[in-house]
């Protein structure tokens, strides 16, 4: 153990007692005679003093130091001595932790007796007392504490009655050494760490002042002594001392760095925050949440948003449970909880013309009262998202978005309002959080909700696929949107949030005597598969156009522009040999293929496999019995009917190449 201050004594004693065997205590100070160095003799623990370390050994580990002793001048003398050990311990004295009052422009100044810069000058309503100023020994920082508060305590208004502390014990931490341990060889040529954290060495500080640098901010910036994230704590004070001695100046003429942030090192934990365990993300449940909770759903995560899964039944697994609930929305009817999708308000005198410039779908000839599916661009004219828009005034749209889509949807819109179309009179407001949606899909979903509905006709005739009506149900203000996801005949209640529950609860015991049934995300994903309706970021990769999906036909042919346009008319994008989207049907109607695996042109490829495709669904079809999957294949239109192959862990299945759609391609249901 080497140190410059009684305070190391008192750790020795401390491992003695535990058992550790101190080797010697080498003193750099000429006598060592306090109560703590006394202590430390009388129980039998060699102590050298006006000694230093000059250097160690050992290979990955230390195994010996090198002693030797200082004449009255403090420089070492001949007469090395070796001496074995297996830990250094190093005690340069206690340092203030001055930096939170110097962050506060609180002045310091350099007290001789702590060898070390204390406050002095407070800039704000601060009382430096104990240790950041110097007072280090227990009594002394409580009495000096004591006092502070006292002092405060009357400078506020109120009676000083202050506790007597008194101690006749000399302060132990007195006694300190700043710089790097006297040696054999020059300063400039020692090689010892001053801050550890940046690896910056005494010689790193002597080639700083040889090229010139004297103002003590330079050599920081210099050598990046100081600026590791404990801000100089450990390392200023030695700096100082080697700067000081190097332009053979006092320390307090070297002057002293600025401590910036932190005060104390930041863990990891504060950076995560509360960003841990189920808190690692904010939650968000819709109003349907707790019913579906107690429904026993199995939820997933979309987004932010919790989602029911699927509804399972009697022990059944997740594929029992999504085939029933399949079976039961085909056959008779399905509730969903939508309330996810991203919702948009589109308002203004020039609300057409804004959606006509943003969407690829031409806005001008649709109805109010009316919906139509929407696809929106980037800029690139690659797929960016889709989704169900409602003209419900002349001035006015609801427009509908992915569920993940729905704040970069309105991101773009306002960029494009704000930089690009800032003449435009047009707003936009997210309404996702307002709405709480109900999808009632299936052949009974009309006979479910017209008992319920007031104010409007939902009959076929009336309110055909694609119509928007504005009424009541059970009391409720509502827009009721005739669309389908499923491919069935459907409906879509967009309720107030805060009467999207009771609403549920409402639809559903009125359905029970229909054979409603609850079906979670699983089972929608099966529902439009099996009608070919894609998911943006599942069927798309975002090197996707309209027409590399089926969805050319929603262009707008007369349209003079939209976000996309002039990228679509190159001539890489209507490429024939493009990856479109196809259906693929397995040879054995029992094998599911694996979402996200490879589509080869030939059978038993070796490594590198030269893929022309990928699968982007993958489901077992109650429905239709067998397996099916949606895939973007290079020119997949052109190969229908051929045979191609998607390796899977037990060899190359072979798939045929169909149309997207499987089931009611004419769209009888959907009309019903």
């Amino acid at each position: 153990m080497i140190t410059a201050c009684d305070e190391a004594y008192r750790a020795a004693l401390d491992l003695h007692e535990a058992g550790v065997f101190i080797a010697t205590i080498v003193d750099l100070r000429p006598r060592a005679d306090g109560a703590l160095p006394q202590a430390a003799r009388r129980a039998g623990l060699p102590v050298q003093t006006h000694t230093t370390v000059i250097g160690t050994s050992g290979r990955l580990r230390i195994n010996a130091v090198q002693l030797a002793r200082l004449d009255d001048d403090g420089r070492v003398t001949d007469g090395v001595v070796n001496m074995p050990c297996d830990l250094l311990l190093m005690s340069g004295g206690f340092t203030p932790s001055v930096h939170l009052f110097s962050q506060s422009r609180g002045r310091l100044a350099w007290d001789e007796k702590v060898q070390s810069f204390v406050p002095v000058e407070a800039a704000e309503h601060a009382r430096p007392a104990g240790a950041c100023r110097g007072v280090f020994s227990l009594a002394a920082a409580v009495a000096d504490g004591t006092l502070a508060g006292a002092a405060a305590a009357e400078e506020a208004g109120y009676a000083r009655t202050p506790r007597q502390h008194s101690s006749s014990a000399s302060d132990p931490a007195r006694g300190a050494y700043a710089g790097a341990l006297p040696q054999l060889r020059p300063a400039d040529g020692a090689k010892a760490f001053v801050d550890w954290q940046n690896d910056v060495t005494s010689k790193d500080l002597a080639l700083a002042t040889r090229e010139g640098f004297q103002s003590i901010e330079h050599i920081k910036r210099y050598t990046t002594t100081g600026m590791a994230t404990d801000q100089g704590k450990t390392s200023n004070l030695n700096t100082l001392g080697i700067v000081a001695r190097t332009l053979d100046k006092a320390i307090p003429e070297v002057g002293l760095t600025t401590f910036r942030m932190p005060y104390t090192p930041v863990t990891f934990g504060s950076f995560a925050g509360f960003s841990r365990d189920e808190l690692f993300d904010p939650v968000r449940t819709t109003p349907i949440h707790d019913w579906a909770a107690r429904n026993g759903a199995v939820f997933e995560d979309v987004g932010l948003w919790k989602r029911a899964r699927y509804f399972p039944r009697n022990r059944e697994d997740m594929h029992a449970a999504v085939a029933r609930e399949c079976r039961a929305t085909r056959a008779t009817c399905g509730i969903f909880d939508a309330s996810t999708l991203g919702k948009i308000e589109v308002v203004g005198k020039d609300a057409v013309t804004f959606m006509n410039r943003m969407y690829v779908n031409a806005w001008t000839n649709l109805a109010v009262g009316r919906a139509r599916y929407g696809v929106l661009l980037r800029d690139d004219g690659f797929v960016f998202d889709d989704g169900v828009v409602a003209r419900t005034a002349e001035d006015r749209f609801h427009v509908t978005t992915t569920t993940g889509g729905a704040a970069r949807v309105l991101a773009l819109m306002e960029d494009y309002v704000q930089t690009e179309w800032s003449d435009l009179s047009v707003w936009l407001t997210s309404t996702t959080e307002q709405w709480a949606v109900i999808a009632v899909q299936g052949p009974s979903s009309r006979r479910v909700l017209e008992a319920l509905v007031e104010g409007s006709d939902i009959s076929a005739q009336a309110m055909p696929h694609m119509s928007v009506a504005r009424g009541r149900i059970c009391g409720v203000p509502m827009l009721l949107m005739r669309v389908s996801f499923s491919g069935e005949l459907g409906f879509e209640v967009n309720v107030p949030a805060d009467f999207g529950l009771p609403v549920w609860e409402a639809i559903y015991a009125a359905g029970r005597q229909h054979g409603i049934t609850p079906y979670g995300t699983e089972t929608m994903h099966v529902l439009r598969a099996e009608k070919g309706y894609i998911i943006v970021g599942q069927d798309t990769d975002g090197t996707v156009t309209p027409d590399d999906v089926g969805l050319g036909w929603a262009i707008g042919k007369a349209k003079a522009d939209f976000v996309g346009k002039r990228s679509l008319q190159r001539p890489a994008m209507t490429s024939p040999d493009r990856k479109q989207l196809v259906g693929l049907l397995t040879t054995d109607p029992g094998v599911v293929l694996e979402e996200g695996s490879q589509v080869l042109q030939d059978r038993g490829q070796r490594l590198p496999l030269r893929p022309i495709g990928h699968v982007t669904s993958s489901y077992h079809s109650t429905t239709l019995g067998r397996s099916i999957a949606l895939a973007l294949v290079a020119g997949g239109r052109g190969r229908s009917g051929r045979t191609l192959y998607v390796p899977m862990t037990d060899g190359d299945v072979a798939v045929q190449v169909t149309s997207p759609v499987f089931y009611d391609s004419e769209g009888t249901r959907l009309h019903a």
